[in-house]
């Protein structure tokens, strides 16, 4: 399945794609918010297709892996939502990428899965996540306290935001 952006394509990701995926989790810039992930890992938890509630796709441009973004559904009728979240190579942070990359994703959310709600939960502190979710349209609902065990192992506080269909920014 492909999705295709402004400058992004995301492909659901595949077991060869892994290598890419953990280059560039341990990138400095990555690994500050993700942890550390080796090569097994990102193949059980990234690539493995584990979880029937969970979508990953591998974010390209020009052809070239430069993230992963996922989708985790709520499908509880009552509560029916989905969370996202990505990660982006450290050369391709800053570049409109990210915000291109959730506003495809959001867009197949909404209009071929019917969502109504999306969520997203970036590090508190995590200015330049926050700015690129606002850029599409997610507002902040609330703090979660201690919420992420960071690779240090001090928790930190993550930001919830949501996103309503009728607010999204396309």
């Amino acid at each position: 399945m492909g999705l295709h952006g402004k400058m992004v394509r995301l492909r659901t990701v595949q077991r060869a794609d892994a290598p890419a995926l953990a280059a560039i989790l341990a990138e400095p810039s990555v690994a500050r918010w993700w942890g550390t992930f080796g090569l097994a890992r990102v193949e059980r938890d990234l690539t493995g297709g584990g979880d029937p509630d969970e979508e990953g796709f591998v974010i390209l441009v020009d052809g070239r892996v430069v993230g992963y973004i996922q989708a985790v559904e709520e499908n509880e009728p009552d509560f029916r939502s989905v969370g996202i979240d990505l990660f982006l190579s450290t050369a391709s942070q800053g570049r409109g990428i990210g915000p291109d990359a959730i506003r495809t994703l959001a867009a197949h959310l909404i209009d071929d899965r019917g969502h109504h709600r999306l969520t997203i939960d970036p590090a508190a502190d995590n200015e330049a996540a926050i700015r690129a979710y606002a850029k599409v349209g997610f507002r902040p609902v609330g703090v979660m306290r201690a919420y992420q065990r960071m690779p240090d192992g001090r928790r930190v506080d993550a930001l919830m935001m949501d996103l309503l269909a009728e607010e999204f920014v396309r």
